[in-house]
């Protein structure tokens, strides 16, 4: 059975502003991998209970996957409980992991030992490594087996330096992931802001916003198959 690793925050504040799971960044993309017959794990850097941005659940972004995803029992209980990343094999048996978003992860996906070894091990053995919104801040610390930025002349996308100034988070990231994407040489794109925009690239797919996460999904799917 084909096995996707979905990777959530598990920090609840980004410097005292309160934060964690964009829900939806999960939930669309879970759906879809369970439609799709995968095996879908939910791992996050410090095992167990993951914490929601309240957000995601407001109106205008709690989406009927969301909600969808709140009242089930299964999928609930796996965020609940949820792997230690660094618990996860992922030397055989992980055809792809997807990196999912909400500020959180500018917290707890920033110079992760085990994120980083995660993502770098499936690029060498060509899986599929995808991320959507804030979750490709998980990318820049990975290098390719010849020692280069990972995105290095990758068409990649991710929330957009306008989106986050649109937000009033851009003094408390640790980097803008736009920037930063660029700074280690990857191709950026975007659409407008909160606009759907997925960049395929080989085995790296990668989603700009929260309005991503589906399609991002769905080229995984298709990468997958």
């Amino acid at each position: 059975m084909t096995k996707v690793v979905l990777v959530v925050t598990s920090a609840s504040s980004l410097g005292g502003h309160p934060t964690g799971l964009w829900i939806e960044e999960l939930a669309a993309p879970y759906y879809i991998f369970i439609a799709a017959g995968y095996d879908v794990e939910i791992a996050s850097p410090a095992g167990g209970p993951v914490p929601l941005d309240a957000g995601s659940m407001g109106e205008g972004f709690f989406t009927d996957e969301a909600k969808k995803f709140m009242h089930d029992g299964e999928a609930f209980g796996k965020l609940s409980h949820s792997t230690e990343l660094a618990a996860v094999d992922f030397s055989g048996g992980v055809d792809a992991v997807f990196l999912c978003g909400g500020h959180g992860t500018c917290v707890d996906f920033v110079d992760n030992p085990a994120l980083k070894a995660a993502v770098e091990a499936l690029c060498a053995a060509d899986k599929v490594v995808a991320a959507v919104c804030h979750g490709p801040t998980g990318l820049p610390q990975c290098r390719t087996p010849d020692g280069a930025p990972l995105v290095e002349g990758r068409t990649v996308t991710g929330f957009s330096d306008a989106e986050e100034a649109a937000v009033g988070l851009q003094d408390r990231v640790p980097f803008l992931l736009e920037a930063r994407l660029k700074e280690q040489g990857g191709i950026y794109e975007s659409a407008d802001d909160w606009h759907a925009k997925v960049c395929v690239d080989g085995k790296l797919i990668t989603g700009q916003n929260p309005q991503s996460s589906e399609l991002c999904a769905k080229a995984v799917v298709a990468a997958l198959s």
